[in-house]
């Protein structure tokens, strides 16, 4: 068996953030993904935002659950914290460090099986609790690990690898985390760095619970014709909030236009990429028109990216159950256990 290992040493040219990390800092294992999976660009994605939010990678707790996404927190950010929990509870777990250690900054990763089946009950309720957290959803609709089976995120009429058609209906995580309430709703594409990145770096340091829908085709399973979340379907389908550039296999393709302009761009497999650039007149912070907007763009077949909502004075669980200042991991005994005369007094309180 062959190991991989990237070398210790950096080069002194690298050039450094605010704090003296370089961007290889920030990196960590060398990804065992199949070549060309969109999880490794969205690790890519959290590299370039942690590196250039300035912030120690030892501040960090990320947390995951079960299948490919779930894997990748390893690949990025090796210096930080980090646990793998069982399939679909991760949120439980998150929220219990956060509610112990409050100093921390958590990620949540997470994928459509993880988080719209076994797991959307947590998903829900993390959202409503309004955690401080980012959550990442990697969505590829199909369980990558099991071979390819429709995920809970596969749009019905959506075609497997093997040519079986989706008969179900699919759950819409957007609207779901909106409906919960979650303060901050974004969706991108893994293809995608130049938007993806600063919605990565809003909910990174958004107060509350943010979660961030991934469109994350898997090359393996579900970058086929047929399929609602392959590279061409989401280029041919996509509507943006921001400016689009994808970074397909090849040399990258980059475009310049105005806002509320059209622009047809090939591909380099043949296929046309149809772009419309929005202009400044959505309001991310009206969260009916965020509804309707979503409910509109699925209607149509498109795949609706950028912020779609956002709550500027959200606050997070710590401000909702009024607990103290200082981490819970560090109180002592006198604080955590008062006496049998405070426990009265609680007791009192609640007849």
């Amino acid at each position: 068996m062959t190991f991989i290992a990237k070398p210790r040493l950096h080069h002194p040219t690298l050039k450094q953030n605010r704090i003296g990390y370089t961007r290889r800092d920030y990196e960590g294992k060398v990804s065992t993904l199949c070549a060309g999976c969109g999880h490794d660009s969205i690790s890519a994605a959290l590299i370039q935002a942690f590196w250039e939010l300035d912030i120690e990678p030892h501040k960090v707790a990320k947390l995951s659950g079960i299948g490919c996404s779930s894997k990748t927190p390893d690949y990025f950010l090796g210096n930080s914290h980090g646990f793998n929990t069982v399939h679909g509870r991760m949120p439980s777990v998150l929220t219990g460090a956060n509610l112990a250690n409050r100093d921390l900054i958590y990620i949540g990763v997470s994928g459509d099986g993880d988080s719209a089946s076994i797991g959307l009950g947590q998903f829900a309720h993390v959202m409503r609790r309004g955690v401080d957290m980012a959550y990442i959803l990697e969505n590829n609709g199909v369980y990558g690990l099991t071979k390819g089976q429709f995920s809970a995120t596969a749009d019905a009429g959506s075609r497997s690898k093997r040519g079986v058609e989706n008969t179900d209906s699919a759950v819409d995580t957007v609207g779901l985390a909106l409906l919960m309430g979650a303060s901050y709703v974004a969706r991108g594409f893994s293809g995608d760095k130049e938007q993806l990145v600063p919605l990565l770096k809003a909910a990174i340091a958004h107060p509350g619970a943010a979660f961030v829908d991934v469109i994350s085709p898997c090359v393996a399973f579900n970058n086929h014709s047929g399929s609602t979340k392959s590279y061409d379907y989401v280029r041919e389908h996509n509507e943006a909030v921001s400016r689009l550039d994808f970074w397909p296999s090849r040399d990258a393709i980059t475009v310049s236009y105005e806002e509320g302009a059209v622009i047809e761009v090939p591909q380099h497999d043949g296929s046309i990429l149809k772009l419309r650039k929005l202009d400044g007149a959505y309001d991310p912070t009206d969260k009916i028109a965020a509804l309707n907007a979503i409910a509109r763009a699925a209607a149509d077949g498109e795949v609706l990216t950028g912020l779609l909502y956002v709550d500027p004075s959200a606050d997070d669980l710590h401000a909702h159950l009024s607990t103290v200042k200082v981490p819970f991991n560090r109180l002592g005994e006198q604080e955590l256990c008062p006496g049998s005369a405070m426990l009265d007094r609680i007791n009192a309180s609640l007849r």
